[in-house]
């Protein structure tokens, strides 16, 4: 049982796995912005679960861009132009945005050859919608102050007085 255990091994050394995930968050990176303008990298899911924290986390040192955040990001990217696109062109796009910023699409092809489920990994773009909550809602008007005055535009019409439903009529007989 895998109880309190946290990392996913897929079948690597530490040195390889680490290697990996840096190298396919690198290529997330400085992947070039598709016709949608998604940067995308075409992975397994395991892989991608595996390597969504640590896109996440370089994501929000860049949103930081001081200097002791840049020096961590080179630690844990391969290169210098890597972290320089981060810095200057992927990070400034979320500063509106609280974390979320990959997804992971899963395709319904799979690998020939292992038969690996694939998926993309890929950057999230486009603003943040606010939830429901936060839109803000007009107050309720009692029906006494709807009737007081007319209506202070000239294309708003008066609320029409509400029709009460004729009483039904009971097709059954009572019972005698």
């Amino acid at each position: 049982m895998r109880h309190r255990r946290k990392v996913k091994k897929l079948g690597r050394t530490a040195a390889h796995r680490r290697a990996m995930l840096r190298n396919l968050v690198a290529a997330l990176f400085s992947a070039p912005a598709g016709e949608d303008g998604l940067r995308r990298v075409k992975t397994t899911v395991p892989k991608a679960k595996a390597a969504r924290p640590l896109a996440e986390r370089l994501i929000t040192l860049g949103k930081r861009g001081t200097l002791h955040a840049r020096r961590r990001a080179l630690a844990l990217l391969p290169n210098k132009r890597t972290v320089k696109t981060l810095f200057e062109d992927i990070a400034p796009l979320y500063n509106d945005r609280n974390g979320g910023y990959t997804r992971i699409v899963r395709l319904p092809a799979f690998r020939r050859g292992d038969g690996a489920e694939l998926c993309y990994l890929e950057l999230v773009t486009g603003a943040v919608t606010p939830s429901r909550k936060a839109e803000p809602v007009a107050p309720k008007v009692a029906p006494e102050a709807a009737a007081e005055g007319p209506p202070q535009d000239e294309d708003r019409q008066a609320p029409q007085p509400a029709t009460e439903a004729p009483d039904q009529v009971d097709d059954q007989e009572p019972p005698s």
